[in-house]
């Protein structure tokens, strides 16, 4: 595995379980055992019932771009090669939202409410990335 030169996550205590669950290659994220509602980032309590009951459940990785932006500007020495660059705010199918970015298709061609599904990136032997490609 080549040596990844851009900025590597940490994950927290609360979203320890996403992370290794990624590295497995499933979506998996913290659904209200008292609403049933799915959340993402992961925290301590439901931000829709503020239930501290929750259970991580896995997700299909399917959904569709809420929005986008196409960056062209090099912020960050790792990304120097892939400008310009899509990074979207996905609605998952299961309902949450999430950062990430869609790959595998030409930025000018990302579209608002296009269907996408999750790839997983294993950027190291210990963290997997998630990125969407158009479905």
């Amino acid at each position: 595995m080549a040596e990844y030169a851009k900025p590597i996550p940490v994950p927290s205590i609360e979203s320890k379980p996403y992370w290794e669950g990624l590295k497995q290659h499933r979506l998996l994220m913290q659904r209200c055992d008292d609403c049933g509602k799915f959340w993402f980032p992961p925290s301590l309590l439901c931000p829709h019932c503020t239930s501290d009951r929750f259970t991580w459940s896995q997700l299909s990785g399917n959904g569709k771009v809420f929005s986008y932006v196409v960056y062209h500007r090099v912020y960050h020495p790792g990304f120097a090669t892939e400008v310009p660059y899509t990074v979207a705010v996905i609605e998952l199918d299961e309902g949450p939202r999430m950062l990430s970015n869609v790959i595998g298709i030409a930025p000018d061609r990302v579209v608002c409410d296009m269907r996408v599904k999750i790839i997983y990136d294993d950027i190291t032997e210990s963290v997997t990335i998630p990125k969407f490609t158009p479905a």
